[in-house]
């Protein structure tokens, strides 16, 4: 009779057990299924951050020095004679309402050799625009420029430093590379001149862009001690343009031009 039974009692925990197995399995399912499937859902909700140059990998003792224009003139022709005194190219990032203000200085900058890019045609808040106005703001500051210089620029410093993917896209996609700087020299808050020295030349490496702006209370007076230190530590003065490198490339996390 015992052995009866536990024999009619064992089909009840077989199909209970097997029960448990089933729901055991199928939540195993379940998570090995979520496992899979998040980091792909990851890759898709989380986009791209597309990043401007801010420096460049380079193994020669380059920096540029980059100027943008956007308000006042007093002092151009004073930052274009020192940069001649010791050989120095710059790149300037102007705006399309200063080239029509003062074309003869644009001119000027050109035939001394500096470069003439686009720092936006009315220096507005260009992350805040369309990709179809963003275009337009573009295109106008290259006509500009052109027509003083003969130059189409394919080089753009966003005003107030600001970006997003759809500003930086849609410049590339003309053809058009956005400038950023690892160096500040924070001669727009009327820094002393010896201040500005030292906080360029204790911050630039191989590959810097230092951002200055004409106009500026003391840049034309620290440029000279910048310029005299920076060539005594072995570096020499090139533009944007020839500071970037050729072929395929990347830019890293931190906006660094490196090859690709």
């Amino acid at each position: 009779m015992r052995r009866f039974y536990f024999y009619r009692r064992n089909p009840f925990y077989i199909v209970r057990g097997r029960t448990l197995i089933l729901a055991m399995l199928g939540i195993a399912a379940v998570v090995a299924t979520a496992a899979m499937i998040r980091p792909y859902y990851q890759s898709v909700s989380k986009p791209v951050r597309e990043l401007p140059v801010y420096s460049v990998d380079r193994i020669e003792p380059w920096v540029s020095l980059t100027f943008d224009a956007a308000w006042g003139n007093e002092d151009t022709q004073q930052l274009i004679d020192i940069l001649a005194r010791y050989d120095a190219k710059a790149t300037f990032f102007v705006v399309g309402d200063w080239v029509r203000r003062f074309p003869e200085s644009v001119k000027a900058l050109h035939d001394a050799g500096h470069e003439v890019m686009s720092h936006s045609d009315k220096h507005k808040h260009m992350n805040a625009l369309s990709a179809a106005e963003i275009k337009a703001d573009l295109e106008a500051c290259n006509r500009a420029i052109a027509a003083v210089t003969g130059v189409t620029p394919h080089l753009f410093r966003p005003p107030y430093g600001e970006y997003d993917n759809e500003l930086i896209l849609t410049a590339r996609g003309m053809g058009i590379e956005t400038i950023q700087w690892d160096v500040d020299s924070h001669d727009w808050m009327k820094r002393s001149a010896d201040e500005i020295r030292s906080r360029v030349v204790t911050r630039v490496k191989n590959g810097s862009i230092i951002l200055f702006h004409n106009a500026a209370l003391n840049t034309p007076a620290a440029l000279p001690g910048i310029l005299e230190d920076l060539s005594g530590k072995g570096f020499s003065f090139v533009t944007v343009s020839q500071i970037l490198l050729d072929g395929p490339t990347k830019i890293n996390h931190e906006g660094r031009q490196t090859r690709a």
